[in-house]
């Protein structure tokens, strides 16, 4: 439940706009890296004090400034009186609990989306939160842990790829948008293979464990979709978005990001219809087995009746009974309780029922 109720800091009653980090630092340090460029040449270096990128606001070149960690306050602060971030965004940056959103401040455009990983060890989807402020010529990116989720994009700058060097802040955030979409995809691709496996399991021989791990599977579909529906919301809003910010030619590649989305939620579905079709598979393959166990039960209940009901009769201990005098009464008495039983196999095998 943790994951989907996050509990927060911030006391009731506190002004709009207070700056309280939500949970605990998942850094040592905050790391600032800058990466400024334009078609004719790149800057990248990673600063100390975040008053070095102050100066790339101005610039007509294209800056990215990414900030890893988000609990020093005072520096947000900074960031926050120098680049104009209204205070509100950053209290948004410091709740690591935002629902993926996009909102136009005018001067600038906040995005917020959600990064996917997989740990293999617990067999659990995770979820780090991107916060994105795009200006007229700068992008400012802030997530809680020093991970590097977008070496892919640095590296299409650093080696002048594509369009990347040619376009603006706005197209920087949707290259970062379709990379983190992308990992939706090796991580569903890794989901499923864990999901045709149970399947498997579950046909070759149900077993209690099965059934929790398809309600652990379930689980994390659930989350995985708690994360990624609300970004087809924010690609559309940004598609649909007049500002100033996004230039026309960025909405066909905003619109490309938007169709994974869907994609992704199609996959998504699927899995979630998959599972529900396997729990239901279990029961019934539960339900029948305790059947089988039930009829073979049963046929040996019925074929010992009139066994255990001649049994009877000669047990009772009355004196005057003819057949107890029978030199050969005992074998007789065999012979035609084996011929009962004999007789009524036979006939459960002709029925089928055996």
């Amino acid at each position: 439940m943790p994951r989907f109720i996050k509990k927060s800091n911030k006391k009731s009653g506190s002004a709009p706009g207070t700056l309280i980090l939500e949970g605990e630092a998942r850094v040592e340090t905050i790391k600032i890296s800058l990466l400024d460029y334009d078609q004719d040449g790149i800057t990248d270096k990673e600063i100390k004090n975040v008053e070095e990128a102050f100066p790339f606001k101005e610039k007509k070149s294209v800056s990215w400034i990414h900030i890893q960690g988000l609990h020093d306050i005072p520096l947000l602060e900074k960031l926050g009186r120098h680049f104009g971030i209204h205070n509100l965004t950053l209290e948004d940056i410091v709740n690591p609990g935002q629902r993926p959103k996009a909102e136009d401040f005018d001067d600038y455009l906040y995005v917020v989306f959600k990064q996917l990983t997989y740990d293999g060890s617990k067999e659990r989807v995770g979820a780090e939160q991107i916060s994105l402020i795009v200006g007229q010529n700068f992008l400012i990116s802030f997530q809680e842990t020093g991970r590097d989720y977008f070496k892919p994009v640095r590296e299409r700058i650093r080696d002048g790829k594509g369009r990347i060097r040619k376009h603006g802040s706005g197209y920087l955030a949707y290259a970062l948008m379709d990379a983190s979409v992308d990992d939706y995809y090796n991580i569903l691709s890794t989901v499923g293979d864990k999901i045709e496996d149970l399947e498997q399991d579950l046909l070759d021989n149900p077993e209690p464990s099965c059934l929790d791990q398809i309600h652990k599977s379930k689980r994390e579909m659930i989350f995985f979709r708690k994360q990624v529906w609300p970004v087809r919301e924010v690609l559309s809003k940004l598609m649909k978005s007049d500002s100033a910010l996004l230039h026309e030619s960025t909405d066909i590649f905003l619109a490309d990001v938007y169709d994974h989305i869907i994609h992704v939620i199609d996959i998504i579905e699927s899995f979630r219809e998959l599972l529900s079709s396997m729990l239901d598979l279990y029961l019934s393959t539960v339900s029948n087995r305790m059947n089988e166990v039930m009829k073979v039960l049963t046929i040996i209940a019925t074929i010992f009746i009139p066994l255990t009901f001649l049994a009877g009769i000669y047990g009772m201990n009355f004196e005057f009974m003819p057949e107890l005098k029978w030199k050969w009464g005992y074998y007789i008495l065999l012979v035609i309780m084996a011929g009962i039983g004999g007789i009524m196999v036979g006939y459960f095998k002709r029925k089928k029922w055996l």
